[in-house]
């Protein structure tokens, strides 16, 4: 293996190290500052001074999660241009417009009116304090529309044009990327399930004050409301995973193929509920991948195409091909590809010669309007990515990972509707603080949600595997040519440094919830 395949495989770990440690502090950021919106909205209409005790109670633990999210957030973005210079430059006209517009506008906006919120208290009227406090929540979901924009562009690269001269992708239509199909169903998915588990970690917190026998009024009034706003925002998880579902078998196939574990195609495809993988080197060709299994006939089709007899393509469709479907083999999307690159190689080659009749050649296969160009785009460069791979397994992400990751977010996604739901019920009819059993089950599922939410994003990301850039770019190409030595030694300080910032994140959350608020406020 050469320094630089080091390097992508330290580049990737790196990366992931920084997203998972990142989005600890990021779902109950977007969620928890609407939820102190609410409760100060209580305390505006009403007066009542508790409702001011109880908001800047929740508004402490939401600044100490706030300012670790920030700090890791802008270090993941510093890693685009440090770990991967070849993808930056590759998109970065595309990439780089939603990041600057979260930058300019969203986080300037919620860093901005966040001090307001802290400590305008006494210094601003109790209306300009509220909507300091509704614009910092806004500003934050904000902020999460751009970047899961531009990751979203990712999954599913479009409105962009390719520039010969500068070998580099350039935006031809803004409304394509933020509208994307992928964009808008990923931005109301992470976005719900971040509210959902907000609403479990004030409801969790509560129960815990339920069991101590502490912060009666405070911790009923919290989950009033949390149960309420999580298990609206629960089933609305359900609703825009399931269209997200939808939209990944037309535009991703390979990930749903995986993350289903379905080597061959079928029509009519079941659901497998839960089920049990055997090991790779025990799987016969075309035997049984499980060595048992729950399925919902015919459930995957209509999940997937909104038809109980659609076909579904696995594993091996998309790998080997399938006629009948339509199914190119990848062996022959990577002889395309090769040949996009090798035209690409020719160009930059002629240039350097001064060769105008090559120059000339390359570009009219390049110029969407001419008929050797709009061919030669759809025909040979629509598969550039794919010239870069080694072998045709290679687009095949690890399926045991995404399988199991499915299946955490799904199951924890159930539990959680029942449990919310159990918690408003019981909460309202004044019995909630006898359902002990309850209460500690509701704390449980705060450390759940942080792993249900980490399993989405693992199969999202993972699934994507070997591509960068869905089909227009590996990871193999992606990365800095930099010494893999220097991303090693970085990647094991940065595991100190977030291990560092989540011990003490947890230390002051934890000693702020047993000081509970305070009566001096």
């Amino acid at each position: 293996m050469t320094d630089y395949l080091h390097t992508v495989d330290w580049s990737r770990a790196q990366f992931a190290l920084t997203a998972i440690y990142h989005w600890l502090f990021v779902p109950l950021t977007l969620g928890l500052g609407f939820l102190i919106a609410l409760m100060e909205t209580r305390y505006v209409r009403t007066g009542d001074p508790f409702w001011k005790r109880t908001t800047k109670f929740w508004m402490r633990l939401f600044g100490i999660n706030f300012a670790i999210g920030v700090a890791t957030g802008i270090i993941l973005e510093f890693e685009f241009g440090t770990n991967w210079s070849n993808y930056s430059h590759f998109v970065g006209d595309i990439f780089g417009a939603p990041l600057a517009i979260e930058g300019i506008m969203a986080f300037f906006m919620e860093s901005t009116f966040i001090a307001v919120m802290f400590f305008g208290w006494d210094k601003v009227s109790k209306r300009f304090h509220l909507a300091a406090t509704w614009l910092t929540a806004i500003g934050a979901n904000l902020s999460a529309v751009w970047i899961l924009v531009a990751n979203a562009w990712m999954q599913h690269p479009v409105g962009c044009t390719f520039n010969l001269d500068t070998v580099r992708n350039e935006m031809t239509s803004f409304c394509d990327v933020a509208f994307s199909p992928v964009a808008v169903d990923k931005f109301f998915h992470t976005v719900t399930s971040s509210f959902m588990l907000a609403a479990l970690f004030v409801v969790g917190v509560s129960a815990w004050y339920l069991l101590q026998g502490r912060e009666r009024r405070m911790a009923t009034a919290s989950i009033s409301m949390a149960s309420a706003f999580g298990l609206c925002f629960a089933l609305l998880t359900a609703l825009t995973g399931d269209r997200s579902g939808a939209v990944v078998a037309r535009v991703q196939p390979m990930k749903l193929a995986a993350m289903e574990a379905l080597y061959r195609g079928e029509e009519g495809a079941p659901l497998t509920v839960v089920g049990v993988l055997r090991p790779e080197q025990e799987r016969p060709l075309n035997g049984d991948p499980f060595y048992f299994s729950v399925d919902i006939p015919k459930m995957l089709s209509i999940m997937s195409f909104r038809d109980a007899d659609a076909y579904v393509p696995g594993i091996y469709d998309l790998v080997d091909g399938n006629e009948e479907h339509g199914i190119m083999p990848t062996a022959e999307k990577m002889a395309r590809g090769r040949r996009a690159v090798e035209e690409l190689a020719r160009y930059r080659a002629a240039l350097e010669t001064g060769d105008t009749v090559v120059q000339a050649e390359v570009r009219a296969l390049f110029d969407p309007a001419r008929p050797e160009g709009e061919a030669f785009l759809r025909d040979y460069f629509a598969y550039f990515g794919y010239g870069y791979l080694d072998a045709p397994g290679q687009i095949v992400p690890h399926v045991p990972t995404l399988f199991y990751s499915f299946r955490v977010m799904v199951g924890a996604g159930v539990l959680f509707i029942l449990v919310l739901a159990l918690v408003w019920w019981f909460n309202r009819r004044g019995e909630l603080e006898r359902r002990r059993w309850l209460l500690r089950t509701a704390i449980w599922c705060v450390p759940l949600a942080y792993i249900a939410s980490q399993a989405g994003w693992i199969l999202a990301e993972m699934g994507r595997q070997p591509w960068a850039i869905q089909e227009m770019m590996p990871v193999s190409v992606a990365a800095s040519k930099i010494p893999s030595g220097s991303v090693a030694t970085t990647f094991f300080l940065f595991l100190a440094l977030f291990t560092a910032l989540l011990v003490a994140e947890l230390s002051i959350m934890f000693r702020q919830i047993k000081l509970g608020p305070n009566d001096k406020e």
